[in-house]
């Protein structure tokens, strides 16, 4: 299975799902999964933004044909009746095989996400031509009650969509980078599943995003990593 980690600085506007469009078409027949950090269709602070550039589902017809060649998952802001969602998408086979709304929101310091997006309440796994996949947004997987909720998912891979600041400045390094690893080394080690981690990098508003995604096979042993704060595209097989 080859994999592809798609690490960029989304622009706060609709123009995000050409690029994305682009990649994922120059990546069909040497991927076959193909994965964008948290809010990739839209930019991360939008704000009040979200009432413009949020998009229906309905409009995200390119990746279902995309995707009868390759899979695909991105994070985007999804109208979802009245409300908003900050979501992970899965599409597969030529259809949106599964999504999963961002359940806990951060609201607190540069965080504002619960003053414009609704929760969403569950998570659930599902089958894809890989095998058992659980998908998670960012601040998700800082919750004890998650990580027990994986356990008894039991899914072979798990996917984590994230938009991560740079914060934490030391000597030895990026604290919250430390944090990340910790936290995701330790779900792959408590559910014996591979972790696909991607995180966004660029500038929005004084935030500096870090990336430095990766995938930790089951022993939370690093198979790739992407470098800090730059645009990078890497394919890894497992």
């Amino acid at each position: 299975m080859k994999i592809t980690l798609v690490q960029f600085a989304p622009r706060l506007n609709r123009s995000n799902l050409e690029y994305i469009c682009d990649v994922i078409t120059k990546h069909i027949g040497k991927s076959d999964l193909i994965v964008f950090p948290e809010l990739a269709l839209n930019g991360y602070l939008l704000q009040d933004k979200l009432y413009e550039d949020a998009f229906e589902l309905e409009e995200l017809k390119v990746l279902e044909e995309l995707s009868k060649d390759i899979d695909i998952v991105v994070g985007g802001a999804i109208k979802d009746k009245k409300v908003f969602r900050n979501t992970a998408l899965y599409f597969s086979a030529g259809k949106l095989l599964s999504k999963h709304f961002k359940v806990h929101l951060p609201n607190y310091g540069m965080f504002e996400e619960a003053r414009y997006f609704e929760a969403g309440d569950i998570f659930e796994s599902f089958i894809s031509k890989f095998g058992k996949v659980s998908m998670l947004v960012c601040e998700d997987l800082w919750h004890k009650s998650v990580h027990q909720d994986l356990i008894e998912e039991n899914p072979d891979i798990i996917i984590a969509l994230v938009a991560s600041p740079a914060r934490g400045f030391s000597d030895d390094g990026l604290e919250i980078e430390k944090k990340w690893y910790s936290i995701i080394e330790t779900v792959a080690s408590e559910c014996k599943a591979k972790v696909i981690f991607v995180n966004r990098v660029g500038f929005e508003d004084g935030l500096g995003f870090w990336g430095g995604s990766c995938v930790l096979d089951e022993d939370a042993k690093s198979l790739v990593k992407l470098q800090h704060y730059k645009n990078d595209i890497k394919t890894i097989t497992i």
